[in-house]
């Protein structure tokens, strides 16, 4: 069986820049072990998999080692090949995902799309010397949400001189480790460590961003923040604060249209 297949590099200010996903849209369900083999196959931080039924797109993301509960660049990657390959009339999507319920797309033109997702919920914890050690910087503050640990520093420059030892990392329970400081040209700045997920460090994470931006719109005082994530590839963002939603925006560039065997 021949399957399409899209690459969308997410969160991208121009091509080879963001955080690249692939995206199968789907007429039903393949068994989760072939969803898996097709995204260890990719070898990208996230492949998304969506089928349209009873009037929404359900969604699942697959890293090369396991399913995710939710996925940021790959939801707007998987979007933008909604709104251009194929015939959706509409500005939104309504996605549905098994693990994270309802997440609302928005095509807001000029390139941008945004992501309404569940707002993470984050409680400060003592610093944990597992992670301390393994990222090599004693962080300002530690909070835990749903799946990550996040870190706060004071500078820029400590997030940009962060070398983890991602042998150490990958011992730590939790899907990956945040860390974020005030930026210098932008409100904050992030990075992402995912060892555990087989990603050691993730380009760009939108869904870390429901965990950063409440604490920064707090923090700051105002609702809508500029974001950038320093990764080598780098991520540009538009967050904003809705209480329990937070509204995640960024532009997309197509990479790769192809077929793939089944």
């Amino acid at each position: 069986m021949k399957q399409k297949i899209y690459q969308i590099d997410a969160f991208a200010s121009g091509p080879f820049k963001g955080n690249p996903a692939a995206v199968c849209v789907m007429e039903s369900w393949l068994p989760d072990e072939i969803m898996q083999s097709i995204a260890e196959e990719n070898n990208l931080a996230e492949t998304a998999f969506t089928v349209f039924e009873n009037g929404k797109y359900t969604l699942r993301w697959f890293t090369p080692e396991t399913e995710v509960d939710l996925c940021g660049h790959a939801t707007l990657a998987t979007a933008y090949v909604i709104f251009n390959y194929y015939e959706h009339k509409e500005n939104t999507i309504w996605f549905y995902s098994p693990r994270s319920s309802e997440l609302l797309v928005t095509n807001e033109g000029d390139g941008f799309i945004s992501l309404n997702f569940p707002t993470d919920e984050i409680e400060k914890v003592p610093a944990e010397s597992p992670i301390n050690e393994a990222i090599g910087y004693i962080p300002l503050e530690t909070y835990k949400g749903k799946t990550d640990y996040m870190l706060v520093y004071g500078s820029q420059q400590e997030i940009e001189n962060l070398n983890p030892n991602f042998f150490l990392l990958d011992d730590v329970d939790c899907r990956g480790v945040i860390a974020t400081a005030p930026g210098d040209e932008v409100d904050f700045v992030s990075r992402f460590f995912a060892p555990k997920c087989g990603i050691p460090e993730d380009p760009v994470t939108g869904s870390a961003h429901t965990t950063m931006t409440p604490y920064w719109s707090k923090k700051l005082g105002r609702t809508g923040l500029t974001a950038k994530q320093l990764s080598k590839r780098s991520g540009d963002l538009l967050c904003e604060d809705l209480g329990e939603r937070v509204k995640i925006s960024g532009k997309a560039v197509p990479y790769l249209v192809g077929e793939i065997e089944v």
